[in-house]
């Protein structure tokens, strides 16, 4: 936000500057007014614009129409596949409360999730710790669990950076293309020694439209960058809570191979 603050309050002098060109035009003779009026572009939509712009203030365009894409269609996957993710961590969470053990849980989420590969995991780790001392078992379990997380955490938040480096730079991109017009304009003034409206609006127009691309760019990118992180934050969480609940199975089936011993032992006390 600050940065787009920038790009605004740095675009708004050019514009006065470009203005002050324009003051002398208004005081111009009514000889001078028909010809002014005839040599004006005929189309100052934003296409004509666009079409009669240098090719510099052409590609900062295309570039910032470019980022305005991605920054929509980065939305709207990620919008798809944290919804469908929160849904199905959900039905996963489920699965973890009912489940008694490790194996019963991986048996129960079979068909892929985040949260059946954090239960492999653990599964694994419970089985290549066999006849080891069970101590530091919880802590290994734990730290494959937190490496699941990050990753899961990672693959989930792709693509979300290049919205932050849209949100950051498109207010300056079209800056420069702003500057760029204005300096057109400018060499226009002293090549025609003039400042007819006729010389300098075009390309004034132009510039501005650079910086309106990326504004346009920049805001709506902001914005859902930062909806994104929200959603992202509580998709963590989601599934923290996955990994909590496959812990207490490991350390309930931790505790059941400790007790087994002990409770052999008591049967066969009882039997003799």
């Amino acid at each position: 936000m600050r940065g787009n603050r920038k790009a605004i309050a740095l675009a708004a002098p050019l514009a006065l500057t470009a203005l002050a060109f324009l003051a002398p035009a208004a005081a111009q003779t009514g000889s001078e007014a028909p010809v002014a009026a005839a040599l004006l572009p005929k189309d100052l939509s934003p296409w004509g614009m666009f079409l009669s712009a240098d090719i510099f203030v052409k590609a900062v365009m295309i570039v910032l129409a470019s980022a305005s894409l991605i920054t929509w269609t980065v939305a709207l996957v990620k919008a798809i596949e944290l919804i469908a993710g929160s849904r199905k961590l959900r039905g996963q969470l489920g699965v973890l409360e009912r489940s008694t053990t490790i194996a019963e849980a991986v048996a129960a989420l079979a068909g892929g999730g985040a949260l059946e590969a954090a239960a492999r995991e653990a599964q694994a780790e419970m089985r290549v710790s066999a006849g080891l001392d069970a101590s530091g078992l919880k802590e290994r379990v734990v730290s494959r669990l937190e490496r699941a997380e990050a990753h899961a955490g990672r693959r989930m938040a792709r693509a979300t950076g290049l919205l932050a480096t849209i949100g950051a730079t498109a207010p300056f991109v079209g800056l420069f293309g702003t500057v760029w017009g204005v300096m057109n304009s400018f060499i226009g003034i002293s090549r025609q020694h003039t400042t007819n409206l006729a010389v300098v609006a075009p390309g004034i127009a132009e510039a501005l439209l650079a910086t309106a691309l990326g504004l346009f760019a920049a805001i709506p990118a902001v914005v859902i960058y930062n909806l994104l992180a929200r959603a992202l934050a509580a998709h963590r969480s989601q599934y923290a809570d996955g990994a909590a609940a496959i812990l207490r199975l490991a350390s309930r089936d931790l505790d059941r191979a400790r007790s087994a011993p002990a409770t052999l032992v008591r049967a066969r006390s009882a039997a003799e």
